[in-house]
């Protein structure tokens, strides 16, 4: 359904540290900056940060969310360990289980160094 997710960045180089490290840990390699944007691609989408191109500030969006799919609840809390070791900020419970009406999920919360919301999930079988 979607061909790639972008968040804005006031500060490329930080948020190239930051995505790095939190992608990394899910197997993706470093980032390509391509002018004002950084992006990661891997065989399932591709996620990038720009600064904005309307010369305003990046702003985060009030209730978004970007899910990043984890492939075990180790991965999901090495995504998060990554995260907060490289600026970004660790929000809500701790990384763990939960149950909801589609099952049980291992999720982890961050922000990133610009504020904007990020989960690390695994879908328990």
């Amino acid at each position: 359904m979607f061909s790639h997710i972008m968040v804005g960045a006031n500060d490329l180089d930080r948020s190239k540290t930051f995505y790095d490290a939190v992608l990394g840990a899910l197997g993706a390699p470093p980032g390509f900056v391509d002018r004002h944007r950084v992006f990661w691609r891997l065989p399932t989408g591709t996620f990038g940060v720009s600064v904005p191109i309307d010369g305003k500030p990046a702003s985060i969006g009030n209730g978004s969310t970007i899910g990043f799919a984890c492939d075990s609840p180790a991965q999901a809390d090495a995504w998060h360990a990554a995260g907060v070791a490289n600026g970004g900020t660790a929000i809500e419970d701790p990384p763990g289980v939960r149950e909801g009406s589609v099952g049980k999920m291992y999720l982890a919360y961050l922000r990133d160094p610009d504020g904007n919301k990020l989960c690390g999930l695994h879908r328990i079988p």
